[in-house]
């Protein structure tokens, strides 16, 4: 530390879905101002998965015995909520958790044991300063109204910044004449859906394509279904997804709210015109259109009637994708992580 400050990273590598891909953009965006050291960090909640191949690069060491750096960075300590308190000791001036998950539910109840979670972080860990970094301005108001409910949980700050995602483009263009070919990708997790109603009115026979990946938990809805094509999460890489579709189709349950939804982003980045809910939307300063599953269709038929509204979203939805550029993090983060510095010794 006295060349300067450090920073290590503690992942739990084998997280699936849109953190992995997330913590991968970020080590790439921080390897030219202040490469981390990375540690991979076991859970009893992801035991016996492989890595993700987001993070199948990172190389990280074992984070055994104790991380030490002037700042540690852990990505969703949600995954500790089986756990009593991470398997290593934290030794950090700054020790900052990025809350990957909301911490409250829609209707209001708590979303996992959260003061399980950030209790053992705590007791692992000798820190001066410990901070909670929400992903989004959704994932800010669950966090800081937990904060409140809770307040015999204290030792905790809140960011100011916000932790988003990272997409750094060159961003594809928009198709010159889109169809019906509708399209969702998240982790298979009951969570993620929400009823067959809904999944009927969003994807009904008169689609030209319903293309659901990760959508292991439809298995025996989609027999009765022959629109719907249901893959299993990762059958196709993110290029091959995208390319079979024009419009990104997603909702969830309404019991459960994403934190972002980073597929929304990777779809945007990909030339295509993203559809959610009105709550996850807001996270997107403009990237995403918000509506009700009902709105789905028509918003869906004006566009191809009007090829022209198609571009026009695409490209104002990528310039919002701005906000997520690795520049724009470096410019938010910079000042928690420190000056740029060169790679921390091995």
């Amino acid at each position: 530390m006295a060349d300067g400050p450090t920073l290590a990273y503690l992942v739990e590598t084998r997280a699936p879905g849109g953190t992995a891909a997330a913590v991968a953009e970020e080590l790439r965006a921080l390897a030219g101002h202040a490469p981390p050291v990375v540690h991979a960090l076991g859970s009893s909640m992801f035991a016996g998965r492989p890595p993700a191949p987001a993070l199948a690069l990172a190389a990280p060491r074992p984070a055994g015995g104790t991380v030490a750096a002037d700042v540690v960075v852990m990505h969703n300590p949600s995954f500790l909520r089986y756990d009593d308190r991470p398997a290593c000791r934290i030794l950090a001036r700054h020790l900052i958790a990025v809350a990957h998950e909301n911490f409250l539910l829609p209707d209001g109840g708590e979303a996992f044991d959260v003061a399980r979670c950030l209790s053992g972080l705590a007791a692992a860990s000798l820190a001066a300063r410990r901070s909670i970094a929400p992903v989004s301005p959704g994932n800010r108001r669950s966090v800081t109204e937990w904060l409140r409910r809770n307040p015999r949980l204290s030792g905790w700050d809140v960011l100011d910044a916000d932790w988003t995602s990272i997409f750094p483009g060159p961003f594809a263009p928009p198709s010159a004449a889109p169809a019906d070919r509708r399209g969702r990708l998240s982790r298979p997790g009951p969570e993620k859906f929400p009823d067959l109603a809904t999944l009927d009115l969003l994807f009904p026979p008169s689609a030209a394509a319903n293309l659901i990946m990760g959508g292991e938990p439809l298995a025996a809805a989609a027999r009765a279904r022959p629109h719907w094509t249901v893959l299993p999460f990762r059958a196709l890489d993110r290029a091959d997804f995208f390319a079979r579709i024009d419009f990104l189709v997603y909702f969830t349950s309404p019991h459960w709210k994403e934190s972002l939804g980073r597929v929304i982003g990777e779809a945007v980045a990909a030339g295509k015109v993203a559809i959610t809910d009105p709550a996850t939307a807001a996270n997107w300063g403009g990237a995403a259109i918000g509506a009700e599953p009902g709105e789905v269709a028509g918003i869906i038929a004006g566009m191809i009637r009007r090829p022209a509204s198609y571009r026009q979203q695409v490209r104002a939805a990528q310039a919002a994708l701005g906000a997520f550029s690795a520049a724009a993090f470096l410019d938010r983060i910079g000042p928690v992580i420190g000056p740029p510095r060169p790679r921390a010794a091995a």
